[in-house]
């Protein structure tokens, strides 16, 4: 058994020099399949099996954007087969023996690919994974012939299965069910997102490198089954880690970090379908100075255009954008408008980009205008798997919109809605690249914001995800959900798994997108609707329905009010809500010290800091399918109402920490569930035992200096923060900020920072010890 290099291509008994485009790599030969192995850290390699060896050696498709790299990796040889090992895994590709003949059997059902298995191991000679097999079926899809390709992995009865981007059927573990993985706006349930990464409780996740439609079910009959339904090989990434955010780090290099979104991206987001007016607008903006409520952004959403596709901004109701963007910076907030990807025949740009072949089109050529299905006809799609109409497209952006002075760009329909299937991109057929678009659609902007605008922080509000979105800056949100008690339920395992998927930027609309409308109230009303106007009189458990998806929301990453109902604003859902709202929305700006130092955290590490809880509780498998609380990062475990009347609710504590009441400050010991009161103006909330929570003055935005009203402490093991804080707008921050490391010493009852805090405060006069 003798180490070897990857400078080689161990091809049966052969060596051959790797492919320029992907070395090194061990290419192997299984009776005709070939499969390649190529490393990317100690703890990421990538497997790809096929029966061309041009396509086994090819590079991943769209997604992943590191180089390989298999510094540290040896390869060798033994009985078992071949031998690829880090320091942090070790991949077995099995020997395969030549096949015995068949028998009677075997030759009627006698399988169509030459068979390969492998098998994951940790540095401790753990079995992670271990791939059983793999599959190619011939279909013919939109015209073209091509394949079924899949891989089955062996599912222990204690595994379980968390990611792959968004579905809201209200499951928090997937095993045992069929995630089809695709982008799918009329989705029962409310829109599927697809981003093909799935992580489990076992130390490993696999990225899975292919964009067309795929169907996965998670440990369904003790196996694991991926089928792309088009592809001619099978192409994943398997990435091991001791903690789950190791996982993250991995997807993190492999796909690209996430930036840290400006700072009012963490605020109040204001939104309505739609604001008909620039004088509507500013009123709502002047509403809430008025009341002295913050606010950091307020959004232009749809038709304030003259056409779809004019790109324009219509000025009978809009006279003078860049004069009201003066407004509201004035008032410390910014802007975010709405920019969409289609354009109707009649607008100025259709024949322009008909000519460039430059829309999702026909098997001959024509534009793809509507959907008929949903008596749609607005427009043709832009081709944004195409760069140059990526790049034409920011620019119009640039030119015509931002130069209003409006600050940052909601991307809407990037599934996108125009079903890209039985259809053409520039880069191929539409059910190939599935569910490419909401990558290469962001890209253009993000990149042509980075370059137009150097030294201003990008931030993209989109509606769909693919492998490695997250560094285009976006923020993502669950699409056009329904108004109900039963659609907030879903949000929360939706949002946890699609945070799980390593995205970390997920929030949803604000009492549901759509027009408000839901059974009628079976349990007495906690919340008077009295002088609402936010809904019709045949709905008066809205404005309860409000409160509750708010208090959730708040503890979301982000924040954002949003929907098709007569008004949106805080004050808007009548007297009784209004003042909890208020408390509420104050609270979210208290904590703005601590969460956006959870997302620097998150742009140093690529850990999510909305965190179902079997990212934090690992020994726990009690907490494994708990999908409806989760941990804000390391402090606070957040256990939304989403049940109408409800004023009481069970809670987990979750073993291995004691937990804090955050209202009361009462102490409980976890690996139990409290019933917990839920009156209309609490949610349960608990911060574990040994967190500091640092805690900042009110202000109007997060464009006001913040000083720190506290840092709260809550004893009963050590801790350690890290407090950041930066100018909140320019890229400034990706060559440091201002960082203090809080400690606190629990046995010595003391928390010390070895510099000073952000703010210049002393940290004298400002600690505050639950409890004591």
């Amino acid at each position: 058994m003798i180490a070897k290099s990857f400078k080689w291509i161990a091809l049966g008994a052969s060596c051959l020099t790797a492919p320029a485009l992907a070395d090194p790599m061990a290419l192997l030969d299984r009776h005709g399949s070939r499969v390649a192995v190529e490393p990317y850290a100690p703890n990421i390699v990538r497997v790809t099996i096929a029966l061309d060896p041009d396509l086994a050696s090819a590079a991943p498709g769209e997604g992943p954007n590191a180089k390989a790299d298999a510094t540290g990796w040896t390869h060798r040889s033994d009985a078992s087969g071949e031998i690829f090992s880090s320091a942090a895994l070790t991949l077995t590709v099995d020997a395969q023996p030549w096949p015995k003949a068949p028998t009677q059997m075997e030759r009627y059902f006698a399988p169509s690919l030459p068979p390969v298995s492998l098998s994951v191991q940790d540095a401790s000679g753990n079995v992670l994974a271990k791939m059983t097999g793999w599959e190619m079926a011939p279909v013919t899809v939109n015209g073209e012939k091509t394949f079924k390709v899949g891989a089955s992995f062996d599912s222990p009865a204690d595994e379980h299965y968390y990611g792959l981007g968004q579905n809201q059927e209200g499951h928090m573990d997937l095993r045992g069910q069929q995630i089809d993985c695709q982008h799918h706006y009329d989705a029962p349930a409310g829109e599927t997102v697809c981003v093909p990464f799935m992580v489990t409780n076992k130390g490993y996740g696999i990225v899975w490198d292919n964009p067309a439609r795929t169907l996965i079910q998670p440990g369904l009959h003790s196996s694991t089954h991926w089928q792309s339904q088009v592809g001619e090989r099978v192409s994943f990434f398997v990435i091991t880690g001791k903690t789950i955010d190791e996982l993250y780090a991995g997807y993190a290099k492999l796909t690209g970090e996430t930036p840290l979104p400006p700072k009012a991206g963490f605020g109040l987001i204001q939104s309505k379908a739609r604001y008909e007016s620039q004088q509507e607008l500013l009123d709502i903006a002047n509403g809430y100075r008025q009341r002295n409520l913050p606010l950091d952004v307020m959004v232009l959403d749809w038709f304030y255009w003259t056409r779809m596709g004019q790109m324009d901004i219509d000025r009978s109701y809009f006279p003078d954008p860049k004069g009201m963007n003066d407004q509201l910076n004035a008032m410390g907030m910014r802007s975010i408008i709405s920019v969409w990807p289609r354009y109707e025949r009649e607008s100025r740009y259709f024949e322009f980009l008909k000519a460039k072949g430059w829309f999702l089109h026909d098997k001959d050529g024509l534009p793809v205008d509507g959907l008929p299905m949903r008596f749609d006809r607005a427009g043709a799609l832009i081709d944004s798997t195409n760069p140059e109409a990526r790049e034409w497209f920011w620019g119009k952006i640039r030119d015509n919109i931002a130069s209003q002075g409006f600050d940052w760009f909601w991307l809407d329909e990037t599934e996108p809605d125009l079903v890209p299937d039985g259809y053409f991109y520039a880069k191929g057929s539409g059910d190939r690249y599935h569910n490419l678009f909401p990558l290469v659609h962001t890209t253009g902007v993000a990149e042509g914001s980075e370059r137009d605008r150097p030294g201003f922080r990008n931030m993209i509000l989109a509606r769909a995800a693919y492998l490695g979105s997250q560094r285009n800056g976006g923020l993502f949100w669950s699409s056009d959900v329904k108004s109900t008690w039963e659609a907030l339920h879903r949000q929360i395992p939706a949002g946890l798994n699609f945070t799980a998927s390593g995205l970390a930027y997920w929030g949803s609309d604000i009492g549901g997108w759509q027009w408000p409308k839901g059974p009628k109230a079976e349990n007495p009303i906690l919340v008077d609707p009295a002088g609402a106007t936010a809904m019709g009189a045949d709905y008066p458990d809205y404005p309860e329905l409000f409160v509750r998806w708010f208090q959730y929301s708040v503890f979301t990453p982000t924040l954002r009010i949003h929907g098709q109902r007569p008004g949106t604003a805080l004050w808007e859902y009548g007297k009784a809500a209004e003042p909890i709202l208020a408390d509420w929305l104050r609270l979210r700006y208290t904590l703005m010290p601590y969460i956006y130092a959870l997302g620097r955290h998150t742009y140093d590490t690529g850990a999510p800091f909305m965190r179902g809880l079997f990212m934090d509780f690992p020994n726990d498998p009690k907490v494994s399918d708990i999908g409806d609380q989760y941990m804000f990062g390391p402090a606070f475990l957040v256990a939304p109402v989403t049940v109408q009347g409800q004023t009481k609710r069970p809670v987990y504590l979750p073993a291995g920490a004691a937990w804090y009441d955050y209202w009361t400050d009462q102490r409980f010991e976890g690996g139990q569930t409290i019933e917990v009161d839920t009156p209309i103006n609490r949610i349960p909330l608990f911060v574990k035992a040994g967190s500091i929570v640092p805690m900042g003055v009110q202000v109007k935005s997060t464009a006001e200096k913040q000083a720190l009203e506290s840092i709260r402490v809550y004893p009963g093991a050590n801790a350690r923060f890290t407090l950041y804080d930066d100018d909140g707008t320019t890229n400034a921050y990706r060559k440091g900020g201002v960082k203090a490391d809080l400690v606190w010493n629990d046995a010595a009852k003391s928390l010390t920072s070895k510099t000073k805090l952000p703010t210049g405060q002393a940290i004298a006069g400002l600690v505050q010890v639950v409890g004591q």
